[in-house]
């Protein structure tokens, strides 16, 4: 079922692998991005840096926000025309990628593109459960719903 919609996974990680398989059975088409070589994903080929794969059909998400890279991947991406950006972290804290594009002198306003928390709060916990709430929450976004219960 192709649909015209990219999903790119930035990072190898247990939650890219599930978000990109799962993605692929709801129409996206898959791409891994990661920067680091030494570090892979069975099943998927990696990007190690932003293509022509980011237009306006792709929804971004960064699947580890502990990693070094962050500030400057993420830098990289809001210079796209990407339709969607978000970062997975606990809403409990403020993200560490905000600090690290401040630092690299990423305006305040394009900071603010990139969402935070990601995903349906369905009170996920396993790698497989939290893809499966990120591509609810995108799915609700890009159809122009809130997700949930509530119509």
């Amino acid at each position: 079922m192709e649909t015209g919609r990219t999903l790119v996974a930035v990072f190898a990680s247990p939650v890219a692998g599930h978000l990109l398989r799962f993605g692929v059975e709801v129409g996206f088409t898959p791409i891994l991005l990661e920067p680091d070589p030494r570090r892979v994903l069975d099943g998927f080929t990696a990007v190690s840096e932003p293509g022509d794969f980011l237009d306006g059909t792709a929804d971004v998400v960064l699947t580890d926000h502990h990693r070094e890279e962050i500030g400057p991947v993420l830098r990289d991406l809001l210079k796209s025309p990407a339709r969607w950006i978000g970062i997975m972290g606990s809403p409990r804290h403020t993200g560490p990628h905000v600090q690290a594009l401040a630092e690299l002198g990423v305006p305040r306003e394009e900071i603010a593109r990139v969402h935070r928390p990601v995903g349906l709060n369905i009170g996920s916990r396993t790698p497989a459960e939290i893809a499966l709430a990120t591509l609810a929450g995108l799915i609700a976004d890009r159809n122009g719903r809130p997700g949930g219960f509530h119509f």
